[in-house]
């Protein structure tokens, strides 16, 4: 008996929750097609929209959190890596052995530190600030559907109060076939029954109308309150979140920064007893740059190198002065002999030690042009030309206006076409063999990074 009892009440409640989905879905539809009015409150839409617009901040900036970890995350596990892969190549024998592999472990400790701390400071409050969305949310949508309800019954009450004019004619005028053929004095207790119908009914429906309204104006109430103070708290919870992300960040490259400058001195202090073996990084061969119009050019050639040399030669092992060849730049007329086109120089003791060495006088350069004892030499050079720079590292162009570099290469620098275009740290060139190739400029210059390049002097 009791489980039949118990499935009576559950059927009778779906069907209840069947009646009210429907009773609803018609309020709404009568509510669009305008044949009912609805219920407003633009203070409330607001605050609404304010939430949702909140949320969808909230999500976004939890999403972008879980990624920052993420990376925090990565990055330690390179640290981690890079480290083992210094304690690897660090011999036993090596001084300071003790010291890197304490650096290595305390880097790790500092990550994981960190990363700790990010989660406990940032993640978690984000979450628990979240947290509440949801309830509210529910709330919200509950709301809404009471005020459908609170409209529905609001309107039934409505539409008997009209009815009521009509139920007092029926009432004073017999209209149905029952009450016509009722006898005359049973028709006197017909009318008290209706009578007594239409005012149940309206009883029941001002009753709905009230217990619906105050379930409404509840939830409203509640939510009127809650959202504007939800609103309004965002402001310090973004203060709170951004700050200690910023300061955890702070003491972290802080403390990273201590175990860098002692892996640091480790490292000199390991440099210092293997001076004789520290490794050099040589520059890439280039070209000597053509002297100035009345200066000497000087083209040095080894047995088992090309005519090139580097920008800065570095002096042969013999540093004696008789090893060491006195480049001189004559701007000065020069003796009868040493101007003879074709002269041979004198012989040295020490030329037979050194490469060759070819000398060729040069007049003042006239229209572009340098008059040699044996010919010309072009000097033609891009309009503008400033100053020449050579490339330490290579660059890969990223634009169509840069110019692609390699070690080594030469660039005319020239001024830019306008100079509000030029931006700090970049330069206008041409790259001298693209420039000795085509002569166009509108095809081969760009800019390049500064920094990239030396100058040549």
């Amino acid at each position: 008996m009791a489980e039949m009892g118990s499935k009576g009440v559950t059927a009778g409640k779906i069907a209840s929750n069947v009646q009210k989905k429907l009773t609803r879905a018609q309020e709404k539809v009568l509510q669009k097609l305008g044949k009912a009015d609805e219920t407003k409150d633009e203070q409330f839409e607001q605050c609404v929209q304010n939430f949702n617009k909140q949320l969808n901040e909230g999500t976004r900036l939890q999403k972008d959190l879980r990624t920052y970890l993420a990376s925090v995350k990565a990055m330690h596990e390179a640290s981690r890596k890079l480290n083992e892969c210094l304690q690897e190549v660090y011999e036993p024998d090596w001084p300071g052995r003790d010291e890197a592999n304490k650096i290595a472990e305390n880097n790790d400790l500092l990550w994981m530190d960190y990363h700790q701390k990010l989660v406990d400071q940032a993640l978690l409050t984000m979450d628990t600030y979240l947290g509440q969305f949801p309830d509210i949310k529910s709330r919200i949508a509950k709301r809404g559907r009471k005020l459908v309800d609170y409209d529905s019954a609001r309107h039934h009450y409505e539409s008997l109060q009209v009815a009521k004019k009509k139920d007092e004619v029926k009432i004073a005028k017999p209209v149905s076939l029952l009450e016509k053929a009722a006898p005359q004095w049973c028709q006197g207790k017909l009318q008290a029954h209706l009578v007594a119908q239409t005012n149940l009914l309206r009883n029941q429906a001002e009753e709905e109308l009230i217990k619906a309204q105050k379930v409404f104006e509840e939830m409203n109430v509640d939510l009127q309150e809650e959202l504007p103070s939800l609103w309004n708290s965002r402001v310090g919870f973004y203060v709170n979140t951004f700050q200690s992300i910023a300061g955890l960040e702070e003491n972290f490259h802080k403390e990273m920064s201590k175990l860098n400058q002692n892996l640091h001195d480790v490292l000199v202090s390991l440099e210092k007893q293997h001076g004789s073996n520290t490794f050099m990084v040589k520059a890439q061969p280039r070209c000597w740059d053509l002297p100035p119009a009345g200066s000497l050019l000087f083209c040095l050639h080894s047995d088992n190198a090309s005519a090139k040399g580097n920008k800065s030669p570095s002096p042969p092992p013999d540093s004696s002065p008789a090893a060491t060849p006195e480049i001189r730049v004559n701007h000065d007329p020069e003796p009868a002999s040493a101007a003879t086109p074709g002269a041979a120089l004198p012989k040295s003791p020490s030329q037979n030690s050194l490469p060759a060495v070819v000398v060729e006088t040069f007049s003042a350069a006239v229209n572009g042009t340098v008059e040699g004892g044996n010919g010309t030499v072009r000097l033609d050079l891009p309009p503008g030309f400033m100053f020449k720079v050579q490339a330490q590292h290579d660059y890969t162009a990223t634009d169509t206006d840069e110019l692609q570099l390699k070690a080594g290469d030469v660039v005319l620098v020239i001024p830019f076409q306008n100079p509000e275009e030029q931006d700090e740290g970049w330069l206008m060139g041409v790259k001298e063999s693209d420039w000795n190739q085509h002569k166009d400029l509108e095809k081969c210059r760009g800019v390049f990074p500064e920094n990239f390049t030396e100058r040549v002097q």
